[in-house]
């Protein structure tokens, strides 16, 4: 059950007591169209608050010696086709064990083979030379988990198989960076009192959450970092385009929201996650990465006046309560769940797995 091997590096950490705002959309939503509904293995196992710091981008380790495997990396069908992955076992995941009969199916979708700016050419097409593991002009193929092997000119995924070589739906050979904000509050009833759970007695948070147009799953906010683009820029864009419909918006609307969310993104905030993700569009040869930013607001005064309103990639957007029973997409749900151990609020009913080092 591979996840995430990046690591949690919080930087520069401020005050819990600071406002932080977390870029995360989720709900109990109906059952997802076909293509969403994907064969998989079962999801990790929850880690304790004392884990989540200690995630290594390198060895793909945490401090409870708990490794990670892929999970959604390896769903069939490959997300909006009928591209059936080779099936890999769990035990040869790894590229460290040998597999001579390992032969996964070549993929890359139409979309991405017809040359948008935001997609690499074929590794083979003339006066294409990809530098791999360095920022190449405005592209940043370096990976945050630190450098990945090159195999015959091809990047190879850092984690291990996915049964799919090529690209699949990714634009970009190797790393394919993204960002995502969690953007949270409490949860408040209404005098504006902190809302506890009647279980464990701990505070609710709630975060943004959207509904993607693709698949039907609810996810965070976030989306791919343009070249040349600064990741604290793809955050704030991101979340204005799909949680706030910033694109349709007047002139003058822009200058007001413009405001509150520089407010809202000046503020001290968290680094929730660096590194790979488990991603079900994930082949062997281009992969997902993302940096996870929380952003609160403690007191609720920024966030209460935001007009939420579904737009670019967004099919819907609301506040959402947070648990355990979240079902998101990709890997979003254990960020999620890292953003509510580093704010001390309530996830799940049942205690979670203690780490003990």
């Amino acid at each position: 059950m591979l996840l995430l091997a990046g690591a949690l590096r919080a930087g520069t950490v401020p005050s819990v007591s600071r406002a932080v705002a977390v870029f995360a959309f989720a709900v109990a939503l109906s059952a997802p169209p076909a293509w969403c509904v994907l064969r998989r293995r079962p999801p990790l196992s929850n880690l304790s608050a004392n884990c989540w710091s200690h995630l290594h981008p390198v060895n793909m380790l945490n401090s409870c010696n708990v490794k990670f495997y892929h999970s959604k990396a390896l769903t069939s069908p490959y997300p909006g086709s009928h591209v059936e992955r080779s099936q890999v076992p769990a035990d040869k995941v790894g590229w460290l064990t040998e597999w001579k009969d390992y032969n996964p199916v070549e993929y890359t979708a139409k979309s991405v083979l017809a040359g948008p700016s935001w997609a690499d050419p074929q590794i083979n097409d003339k006066g294409f030379s990809p530098k791999f593991n360095e920022r190449d002009g405005e592209v940043e193929r370096r990976s945050l988990n630190g450098t990945y092997v090159v195999e015959n000119g091809r990047p190879r995924n850092p984690v291990g198989r996915t049964g799919l070589t090529g690209r699949g739906l990714l634009g970009r050979w190797g790393p394919n960076h993204a960002a995502d904000p969690v953007v949270t509050r409490w949860k408040r009833d209404g005098s504006g009192n902190k809302v506890a759970h009647p279980v464990t007695g701990k505070n609710i948070l709630q975060f943004v959450a959207i509904k993607r147009r693709d698949c039907g799953e609810w996810a965070i906010p976030g989306g791919m970092v343009d070249p040349g683009e600064k990741i604290s820029a793809t955050l704030k864009r991101e979340f204005e385009e799909e949680a706030l419909n910033s694109l349709q918006k007047s002139p003058e609307e822009k200058v007001e929201l413009e405001k509150q969310l520089h407010k809202l993104f000046s503020q001290e905030h968290f680094v929730v996650y660096r590194g790979y993700v488990d991603d079900p569009r994930n082949t062997d040869n281009a992969w997902m990465e993302t940096e996870a930013v929380n952003y609160h607001d403690e007191t609720g005064e920024t966030l209460d006046n935001l007009p939420l309103e579904a737009g670019d990639d967004a099919g819907m957007v609301k506040w959402v309560d947070i648990s355990e029973k979240l079902k998101l997409y990709a890997s979003h749900s254990y960020f999620i769940k890292l953003v509510t151990e580093k704010q001390g609020a309530h996830w799940s009913e049942n205690p979670s797995l203690e780490c003990h080092e």
